[in-house]
């Protein structure tokens, strides 16, 4: 695929240039085979910096270019971008969106008719191929579209693909869930430095034992319930800490962290006029 396809981004900025990285790192995709557009400078420069590709400020540019699209803007830029490639689009161009929030008939609604046309959630860990995607196939999408996707975000972590009402959860859940992760990890490095800790070694520790525990639940297969369970000993260390963690709402703050995460997804989806979606508040 990577010797063939050749894959633009309209728009550069931090997620599509992890994504890019990734597919460039693992040997997915060749530099030559890479182009992004963006109207600023310092992110075109970012996206070459990182990614060896092609740069352009023009979407037009992409659109001639490219046979997969990766739709990358802002939601409130999504009519823009897509009006100003229509006359450009080929019957073999297949697009991707990873805007938040921007549903497929929205997509559809600014392409020609019959456009092939995916949704996915991806989430920037994707910069070291440790990624959680999720994606929905639009009216037109193949099977093959649908191979093509898979196999590009699995070589960037892991996907799967579900019906596109599950995508607002996604974006709660993994898509926003990340920067709850760092400041989670950020907060136990604050706990080891507050018992003594020097702060490198403790965010450092910090860090390792997050990847560590998300490993033992995706490689045992164990509930992360048993899992708990399993380290906290009678009267011990462990279960004091997590008493804290109870008396402090850990659990009840992070499910509502997501839930508004996946309700702010489904209000950028909301159509301002017919056809253009709603702005970011």
């Amino acid at each position: 695929m990577s010797e063939v396809l050749k894959i633009g981004f309209l728009g550069a900025g931090k997620m599509a240039t992890a994504l890019a990285s990734g597919f460039v790192a693992t040997g997915k995709l060749k530099p030559q085979n890479l182009i992004g557009s963006d109207p600023y400078p310092e992110a075109l420069q970012v996206f070459k910096e990182n990614t060896g590709g092609q740069i352009t400020d023009k979407n037009t540019d992409v659109a001639r270019d490219a046979d997969l699209l990766f739709l990358a803007v802002k939601p409130d830029k999504v009519a823009d971008a897509l009006d100003s490639i229509q006359r450009y689009w080929r019957e073999s161009h297949c697009l991707i969106s990873i805007v938040a929030g921007a549903k497929l008939d929205q997509l559809a609604a600014h392409l020609p008719a019959g456009a092939r046309i995916l949704r996915v959630m991806p989430n920037t860990p994707a910069l070291v191929g440790s990624s959680a995607s999720a994606f929905a196939l639009g009216e037109f999408a193949t099977r093959v579209d649908a191979e093509i996707t898979t196999s590009l975000l699995n070589s960037v972590g892991i996907t799967e693909e579900v019906r596109e009402h599950l995508l607002d959860a996604v974006t709660g859940l993994s898509g926003s869930g990340p920067a709850f992760v760092y400041q989670f990890i950020e907060a136990l490095s604050d706990g080891g430095v507050a018992s003594g800790l020097p702060r490198e070694l403790a965010t450092k520790l910090a860090a390792q034992t997050v990847a560590g525990a998300a490993k033992m639940v995706l490689e045992t297969g164990i509930h992360p319930g048993q899992l708990k369970d399993a380290v906290t000993s009678p009267g011990g260390t462990t279960i004091e800490g997590v008493h804290e963690l109870e008396k402090g709402g850990l659990r009840a703050t992070t499910m509502n962290a997501v839930r508004a995460a996946a309700a702010k997804s489904r209000k950028l989806g909301r159509p301002r006029s017919k056809g253009r979606l709603g702005k970011i508040s």
